[in-house]
């Protein structure tokens, strides 16, 4: 076996001259040798160490910028680095946009073998405080005080951070209070090694048209110590719609339980409104974190729909319904997809407050897969498919049961450019020809980027 070109800890001068899609510097040693370099940007000229050297590529640590390039830009957030969430601190957000239209296009193109015109990124409204929801764990810090932050990559460490710039100032500033009010009421922060202690996580969840406020505390055990004080001036002081107490007894990393959160001020949800779709939420719900993007991502899906007024919509991995429910009055029928029960719900609950009636917007919990199958099976034919899988993609079932209905139009939403063009190929072989992709940056700052992807079957 052929020994690598560099060695570890070696020290090199290189040239960044591109991203990768996780957000790492790309540069070439003088051998042609390859290396990522979180932190980079393109055009620095940096001095870097090897950390890790395989046979065609390694991983090199930033040490020096000797000459920054023209899209540098001072990170103005001191745990961006440790933390790892914020991959594009350092670079201006244009060239942001411009380095994820990059991604998805070669995705595409590479990955799925595809001759598809991709649209240059819908930049996001706000790059900055866009985020409706966070969870952040609860640590130790010093003198035994509790603090939130995130955690460093490939670890459960949590690295703090006062002021995440990705979220709204109140969620800080209440994370903050609610550790003191913590700390001096003598609860532990959760230890997932021993088991041990009680404050796992704060959830925190926004109305971002309403400004309705949603904490839950997520704990190792049923109550908190001084419960209905430190909720109560919680409440006061930050506006609380809802204050919640989520169990989670179980020695996992999933963050919440799975018995239902106990409310303990106000109704138990927060409602708001998405792309004129009326929603309530609690903690189990899965919602868009960016609202006013999400609001662009399904414009550009209703847009790609293009229903009919007698249509026969279906929407795969629909959650609770918003995107569905969005476009129910452009067509005659709309049935709905999900496989956790709590969202079905929701999306029913929703489909009455719109004034629809369960002919005109159904939903089943059911797997994807499975129940594209079972509809495969009995002869329905839906006019258009929405899909909106998770980030592994649609299984295979889906997409074969998608092929069989042979809908005019499939339309998929994606938050990972590499399974969406795997699926689009997958499609593209069996009668779906790929007309467009629009990809929405809903998640600025981080390596991730939302993608919606045309598709019309051959015969149409």
């Amino acid at each position: 076996m052929n020994a690598a070109p560099v060695q570890k800890n070696q020290c090199l001068t290189v040239t960044v001259e591109a991203l990768s899609s996780d957000g790492s510097g790309v540069a070439h040693t003088a051998g042609g040798y390859v290396l990522f370099v979180p932190g980079a940007a393109p055009g620095d000229v940096a001095a870097v160490r090897v950390v890790k050297a395989g046979r065609t590529y390694g991983f090199a640590r930033l040490e020096q910028i000797i000459t920054p390039g023209p899209e540098r830009i001072e990170p103005d957030c001191a745990s961006a680095a440790p933390c790892g969430g914020c991959v594009f601190r350092h670079l201006a957000y244009a060239a942001e946009c411009e380095a994820k239209t990059a991604f998805v296009r070669d995705a595409f193109a590479r990955l799925g073998g595809l001759d598809v015109p991709v649209a240059p990124v819908l930049p996001a409204p706000a790059p900055d405080r866009y985020r409706n929801k966070v969870q952040l764990p609860v640590g130790t810090g010093a003198g035994g005080s509790l603090i939130t932050g995130f955690y460093a990559p490939r670890s459960h460490r949590v690295v703090p951070c006062a002021d995440c710039k990705l979220q709204p100032q109140w969620m800080n500033e209440l994370a903050a209070r609610a550790c003191a009010l913590l700390t001096a009421a003598g609860a532990a922060a959760y230890d997932e090694t021993a088991h041990t202690g009680l404050v796992r996580h704060l959830y925190l969840r926004q109305g971002w048209h309403t400004g309705q406020r949603l904490l839950c505390f997520v704990l190792n055990g049923q109550k908190l110590p001084e419960e209905q004080n430190i909720c109560q001036t919680l409440a006061q002081e930050f506006d609380l719609t809802t204050v919640l107490v989520q169990a989670n007894t179980k020695q996992t990393n999933v963050i919440l339980g799975t018995a239902p959160p106990r409310t303990v001020l106000g109704p138990g949800f927060i409602e708001d409104t998405l792309a004129g779709v009326p929603l309530r939420m609690g903690v189990q719900e899965f919602y868009q974190v960016n609202t006013a993007a999400a609001e662009m991502l399904y414009a550009k899906a209703r847009e790609f729909a293009a229903l009919r007024p007698g249509d026969f919509l279906l929407d795969l991995y629909c959650g609770m319904g918003s995107i569905g429910l969005s476009m129910a009055g452009d067509c005659a029928r709309l049935l709905g997809v999900e496989v956790v029960p709590q969202a079905v719900e929701g999306a029913a609950a929703t489909a009455r407050r719109m004034g629809f009636g369960p002919d005109k917007a159904g939903f089943i919990c059911a797997d994807a897969g499975q129940a594209a199958a079972q509809l495969a099976a009995e002869h329905q034919h839906p006019d258009v498919i929405i899909v909106d899988p998770p980030r592994k993609g649609c299984s295979e079932q889906t997409l074969d049961a998608i092929a069989r209905m042979a809908p005019r139009t499939v339309v998929m939403v994606s938050c990972d450019p590499a399974t969406a063009a795997r699926d689009v190929k997958y499609l593209a072989a069996h009668g779906y020809r790929a007309e467009a992709v629009q990809p929405v940056d809903l998640f600025p700052r981080t390596r991730h980027v939302e993608t919606a992807v045309l598709l019309s079957h051959e015969n149409t």
